[in-house]
């Protein structure tokens, strides 16, 4: 995103100690996780699909009404009403909203959303409304499409989505123009719903990238669903437990690690020295790292997962898919780490820019004129908040990794299946931190 502020301003003279203490004081925290939980969680504890108490039947009385039925439609259509206006009315300029709207508030913004409230954008969705709209018009069910959709394409469909989104953002060079989020706005909106006619609304549960994007962090949230439907206030652990396996599951995760993993290298002075000095593209040196990168993870994550079977005497055939619910608080730590200073900063300079959609000098809102407060964002704050979330995430994954480990193998053999991926966390975390502060 080249007009907006880079994703991090700590760096590892910002830390409370020398930067190589950090990194081994992470993964000892990391290791003294896996031998706290070897000694103490000896049986599983989670239990996900049953997992919670039952919220009260005010509470259900309240989500069901109609009153808060006709407030997630007015919210969605303020949303959509208003990216439209900027889209087809708004100017090509540094004072267009959009790229704060998309960067800022939609792609990062949904992630905090997501893990306070649960799965937001399912409910907000503008592409889920207007389908749900034609289809109510014409008297048709809108979960019903032509055909069923085929159980093998599962989350793929949002794992090339997330894939094109982090291109975009990280690669593209003219990633912030209005050319180009009206043709991948219009291309996306018309792809997604082209395929929920066809396949009807359970298209847009996994083959929408930020619904899966907003999905899978919202298992972090207290508010849930047990497998009955049953409304639930359960712990984040509960609630990523709940993960079901599926297609594409695999690969749509490791896109949301790798690509904040890709964003840290990037950075780096060595990467970008050979970047500029090279006779190949720079777009195509890019793409080919993020993807490169993105791969390098996969196929640790696999070997390691199917290692950690094969050591617990079990097949290593479906464990990879059996584990990957305990990548996704990574993923999350990394996206804390990577993405904090620009929520918090651009954030609050994209509120005054929302108030003026059409560059005529309007203040809708009443605040133009307030500048960006960096209070939250100094130096040492920022790389202490780093360093806490890429090691909370490992260790939350160590957690769900080893309660997975003590259902599946013998209790026996338990904790040595689980030396691959205590290896995988380990390396995670040092190299996380290190590519983290690398720029």
């Amino acid at each position: 995103m080249k007009t907006l502020l880079a994703h991090g301003v700590g760096g590892r003279e910002d830390l409370p100690l020398p930067f190589g203490w950090a990194v081994a004081g992470a993964a000892f925290a990391v290791l003294v996780s896996f031998v706290a939980l070897g000694l103490l969680w000896t049986t599983p504890r989670l239990n996900g699909a049953q997992a919670g108490r039952p919220l009260s039947a005010a509470a259900n009385r309240a989500l069901d009404s109609a009153a808060f039925g006709w407030l997630k439609r007015a919210l969605t259509l303020l949303i959509t009403g208003y990216v439209l206006l900027v889209l087809v009315f708004g100017k090509d300029d540094a004072n267009n909203p959009l790229p704060w709207l998309v960067y800022v508030f939609l792609w990062v913004g949904l992630v905090v959303v997501s893990v306070l409230f649960g799965p937001v954008w399912r409910q907000l969705n503008p592409l889920r409304a207007i389908h749900a709209g034609i289809n109510r018009l014409a008297r048709l069910d809108p979960a019903q499409g032509l055909w069923p959709l085929p159980p093998g394409i599962g989350y793929w469909p949002s794992a090339i989505g997330l894939f094109a989104f982090t291109w975009m953002e990280l690669i593209y060079p003219d990633n912030a123009t209005l050319t180009t989020f009206r043709v991948t706005i219009g291309l996306y909106a018309v792809l997604h719903l082209f395929a929920a006619f066809i396949y009807g609304s359970t298209w847009f549960d996994r083959g929408d990238a930020f619904e899966t994007w907003s999905g899978l962090f919202g298992r972090f949230s207290v508010l849930g669903r047990r497998a009955d439907g049953t409304r639930v206030l359960r712990s984040p652990l509960a609630g990523l437990d709940a993960l079901e396996p599926a297609p594409g599951l695999i690969a749509t995760v490791m896109v949301m690690l790798g690509s904040t993993a890709y964003d840290g290298f990037s950075g780096s002075p060595d990467w970008q020295t050979y970047v500029q000095s090279a006779a190949t593209p720079r777009m195509l040196l890019e793409t080919g790292a993020l993807l490169g990168v993105i791969l390098l993870l996969t196929a640790l994550y696999v070997a390691c997962t199917t290692m950690a079977g094969r050591l617990a005497g079990e097949s290593g055939r479906g464990m990879p898919v059996a584990f990957v619910h305990s990548v996704v608080p990574v993923a999350l730590g990394y996206v804390v780490a990577h993405y904090y200073t620009l929520f918090v900063y651009e954030g609050q300079r994209g509120l005054a820019k929302l108030g003026d959609p059409l560059s005529t000098g309007a203040d809708w809102f009443g605040l133009a004129g307030r500048t960006p407060n960096s209070a939250l964002i100094t130096p040492a704050l920022v790389a202490a908040i780093q360093v806490l979330a890429v090691v909370t995430g490992h260790v939350v994954g160590v957690v769900l990794a080893h309660d997975r480990a003590v259902r599946l193998f013998p209790r026996a053999v338990a904790v040595i299946g689980q030396v691959p991926l205590l290896i995988l966390m380990v390396t995670l975390t040092c190299t996380g931190l290190i590519l983290l502060f690398a720029a």
